[in-house]
């Protein structure tokens, strides 16, 4: 079994494993973004975690920041328009399944307490 753990590195050390393990995209900063494809996060250069081999190997690799998201660069992409409308839209989408969700839930409610209030008897004032 292999042990891997993420290593700190100089910002010039960590640009230059960038452009080598990278083979999808160029790097020309650390300040560059690119999207998440697996996660949906917007990560920087300087937050991809850079990992190595604890058994002393040195081959290193580069995953996704995000907690739980073990992304490598294959599934990251530069935020072009197209891409940065994609995600507007999704989000966007996600907020009006929220508010529909919401609607639903607080319309459920009131029926549920409108058909208690509706079901019952005024008692009748007593004669005599």
């Amino acid at each position: 079994m292999t042990v891997a753990c993420s290593i700190k590195l100089s910002d010039e050390e960590k640009l230059n494993v960038l452009r080598r393990v990278d083979q999808f995209w160029q790097w020309r900063s650390l300040e560059e973004k690119r999207y998440c494809l697996v996660c949906g996060e917007m990560i920087t250069g300087r937050e991809i975690q850079v990992i190595a081999d604890t058994r002393g190997n040195a081959q290193l690799r580069v995953s996704c920041p995000t907690e739980h998201c073990k992304a490598i660069p294959m599934e990251w992409v530069p935020p072009t328009e197209d891409v940065l409308i994609k995600i507007a839209m999704v989000e966007a989408e996600c907020r009006w399944l929220r508010l529909v969700t919401q609607a639903g839930r607080a319309l459920q409610s009131y029926q549920g307490s409108a058909s208690n209030t509706t079901g019952r008897t005024k008692s009748k004032p007593r004669l005599g």
